[in-house]
């Protein structure tokens, strides 16, 4: 069996340590395909595992990574022959089955999505988790009936990379977009990507009413906590807000008010174990509705020898947009 190059973490005496070595190929886990990893990412969980912030890792040793773009080298899945381009996000990759920063990956044949044929492996992964997330998310709100001429939609942690495609992803639909970030310093880039309009975190991240001034239709929010709460407060009547991340907080201290008196409606996202049926239709969308132009504009591209370092500045909301990962 061949070794190849993999970030590896590993525990002893309740220390994580985290580094690039040789994996031999006789430890991957069990699975019917495998990949040649061509390119990954770094998303906001990946800086969590790598750097043992949270306990993403559920078994050691572990390669982190949920994403991964790649060709197929070997499959007894009936779905998928050698040579075929595919995606894989989530599925518990990085936590608690060998994930993608790694040269190969050996998981389950129903866990792949086809490359879509307009969309590169390196731009799969300039979208990755965060970008076909924020595309469940728009399609939540689709679902719920929200359009454009309901009034504006609020994308918060704009700057990251479920705030940077949200925007781009919205703004070509015809929503007017309110971006909220902490960084007035990228209100040129949030401006570029689609947002018409960019308010300081601090108006949302302080305690609020639990029923505030209607402000937006909808809103698409990664952060969670106080920030979420007076989202929800601010929400038109029959409006949604979907909810797909915490970086700021897993609590939610607000109130049943805009629920039982306006009609708002909470939509949870989940990536991870999304039903392939979704999938397929969030990356069929993503193919057609996301500006390439306004992706590159998001995306900064690095090696595997330098995720370990840059992984940190992802949890300390440093990181513009997306980056991704040239595996191989």
């Amino acid at each position: 069996m061949a070794k190849f190059k993999a970030i590896v973490a590993e525990k002893a005496d309740k220390v994580q340590t985290v580094s690039l070595t040789e994996f031999d190929e006789a430890n991957l886990m069990d699975g019917d395909v495998t990949v040649r990893v061509g390119w990954s990412t770094i998303n906001y969980k990946d800086g969590l595992a790598i750097t043992g912030k949270a306990p993403v890792v559920r078994r050691f040793p572990m390669i982190p990574g949920v994403d991964f773009a790649g060709e197929v080298e070997m499959s007894t899945h009936p779905d998928w022959k050698p040579g075929d381009q595919v995606i894989l996000n989530g599925w518990g990759t990085g936590e608690t089955h060998l994930g993608a920063y790694a040269e190969k990956a050996r998981v389950k044949g129903q866990w792949l999505v086809r490359l879509p044929a307009k969309i590169s492996p390196r731009e799969a992964m300039a979208i990755g988790t965060a970008g076909y997330t924020a595309m469940l998310a728009v399609m939540a709100l689709e679902r719920h009936g929200l359009k454009p001429e309901h009034g504006p939609v609020v994308v918060t942690g704009a700057a990251g990379g479920v705030g940077s495609v949200a925007i781009a992803l919205l703004a070509k639909l015809g929503f007017q977009v309110i971006a909220s970030t902490g960084r007035r310093e990228e209100e040129g880039y949030l401006k570029g990507l689609g947002a018409s309009e960019v308010v300081d975190r601090a108006e949302l991240s302080a305690p609020g009413k639990p029923l505030a001034k209607e402000r937006w239709a909808g809103g698409i929010d990664s952060v969670g906590s106080t920030t979420l709460a007076n989202l929800l407060s601010m929400t038109k009547y029959g409006g949604a807000v979907a909810a797909c991340g915490l970086a700021g907080g897993m609590d939610l201290p607000g109130s049943v008010a805009p629920f039982i008196l306006r009609g708002v409606s909470l939509l949870g996202i989940d990536s991870v174990m999304c039903p392939l049926a979704l999938r397929n239709e969030a990356w069929r969308r993503l193919e057609s509705g996301l500006d390439r132009s306004k992706l590159e504009q998001m995306v900064r591209e690095i090696g595997l020898a330098d995720v370990i370092g840059v992984a940190g500045t992802i949890l300390e909301g440093r990181v513009r947009g997306r980056i991704v990962v040239k595996i191989s």
